[in-house]
């Protein structure tokens, strides 16, 4: 165990016990006070992985019961929301995305229509890893395009670990266009699951596929021009020579469509489709059955019905079995939480003491808590972040009385807005491993791009929600 995670598994446990010690500030219930040293416990080993994630996320189960806030049963069933069913058929889908091939169609299509200059062909890139992550995991993203930003730099004559000009760029590029993708769609993340479902759950909201899609797009047409201004800048791309001719020969050309993607993709379109489209078909359905999550598990089974034209369906289960089950698990513990705060007492106790946070403007405050976020997101991973983050954030929303749109909507995203280290995340540590990377410039540019964060998210998010 590394020293980070040994510190935080006695720095979690001490400020546990000595919590647990400690009476209760003035004004909380002991049962509160428990519950929050339990937050806190789970806070440090989340932040510092001192177990993994989805273990600490089994403390809520244990702890619960025998602080008597809840019975095993009661906080059993709080490990659940529907929305677990559209991180699975989210991951379904994407999973036989790849299987296909379609993934790298796209990024060829995109690729081969880029303009034949060093910026068009960063634009191109960053664009066409955004868009295969819209329903692909970051990480998974990153892994297919990698292997071709790769080839490109190797056809364009540049040496190996190259860091300056376009090689460091489109490396650093393909990790950051990644983790821009992840703020589109409500699928393309666990993140945004977690956090919506938190605020669903907490705040008694509905955000679904289609309202977070309002308040994503946005973000991410912004973000990919951002981030190819600000990476072609820090890697000077008009000062290094760089034949555009050759590297885009190295793309090549996409085979002739199978019939595993040809039937892929009216699947994949029908399922977007709908969850856009569930608002206003959901009243022709009977006891609220069409969810964002039963359209996703709808679609998903034709995944293992629809033969692929080699005699075996588009997925088998030896395939599907590859979903992120820890990441549900973790989102359990996440609600779990959640429930344990309002049920003891403690989210009512946060609200008084937030309460003089009233007289502060609701922009400032949106700013700073994501300002915050963002901070935090660096150095814990996204999931950690929205895990922790979000059930204090829904008690600060009720003691305000804010929009929970204009507050929880800018911070969930800024959960996942970190650009900075190298290992900060999954795509940022495979554009690492490639040697391309200098450590100053993706300092630098994760730097320039997590201070651009904070004013992006919340003023696109309150822009938007102004117009309706």
């Amino acid at each position: 165990m590394d020293k980070t995670r040994l510190f935080g598994l006695g720095g979690g446990l001490i400020a546990f016990i000595i919590m647990l010690i400690l009476p209760p500030p003035t004004g909380m219930e002991p049962m509160a006070w428990r519950i929050a040293a339990m937050t806190m416990l789970m806070a440090i080993w989340w932040m510092t992985e001192a177990l993994p994630l989805t273990v600490t996320a089994l403390i809520p189960f244990l702890l619960v019961p025998i602080f008597g806030v809840m019975s095993a049963n009661d906080i059993a069933q709080e490990y659940y929301s529907p929305i677990l069913f559209l991180i699975l058929g989210g991951a379904f889908l994407a999973l036989t995305i790849e299987r296909v091939g379609l993934h790298r169609r796209i990024a060829l299509a995109l690729l081969n229509r880029a303009r034949p200059t060093p910026t068009g062909l960063l634009f191109a890139f960053i664009s066409a890893t955004t868009t295969i992550g819209l329903l692909v995991s970051n990480t998974s993203t990153a892994l297919i395009m990698l292997p071709i930003a790769l080839a490109v730099i190797q056809a364009a004559g540049i040496k190996e670990g190259e860091t300056e000009g376009f090689a460091g760029a489109v490396v650093m590029g393909t990790a950051f266009a990644a983790t821009i993708s992840g703020f589109g769609t409500l699928v393309a993340s666990p993140t945004n699951a977690i956090a919506v479902g938190l605020i669903n759950k907490s705040l008694g909201t509905d955000i679904g596929f289609l309202d977070w899609l309002k308040f994503g797009m946005p973000i991410v047409l912004i973000s990919v021009p951002l981030a190819t201004w600000v990476l072609a800048r820090v890697h000077r791309l008009d000062q290094h020579d760089f034949d555009p001719n050759a590297a885009r020969a190295a793309l090549g050309h996409a085979e002739p469509w199978s019939a595993a993607e040809k039937r892929v993709v009216p699947i994949a379109v029908a399922v977007v489709a709908t969850w856009i489209a569930q608002p206003w078909i959901a009243p022709y359905f009977p006891n609220g059955s069409l969810t964002d999550g039963t359209i996703a598990i709808a679609f998903s089974i034709l995944l293992f019905l629809v033969p692929d034209g080699t005699g075996r369906p588009l997925l088998n289960w030896r395939e599907a079995d590859k979903a992120p089950w820890a990441v549900i698990m973790l989102f359990g513990g996440g609600l779990a939480l959640a429930a344990a705060i309002s049920d003891s007492g403690l989210a009512a106790w946060l609200g008084v003491v937030l309460a003089p946070l009233t007289s502060m403007p609701l922009f400032l405050l949106a700013l700073i808590i994501v300002a915050l976020t963002i901070l935090v997101t660096e150095f814990a991973s996204n999931v950690a972040t929205a895990s922790g983050i979000m059930p204090v954030l829904t008690a600060l929303i009720a003691a305000t009385g804010a929009d929970p749109i204009l507050m929880a909507m800018p911070v969930a995203m800024a959960a996942s807005w970190g650009f900075m280290m190298p290992a900060g995340t999954g795509p940022n540590a495979l554009a690492w491993s490639t040697g391309h990377i200098a450590l100053p410039r993706i300092l630098k540019a994760g730097f320039i791009l997590d201070l651009m964060g904070a004013p992006l998210l919340v003023g696109v998010i309150w822009a938007v929600a102004s117009i309706g």
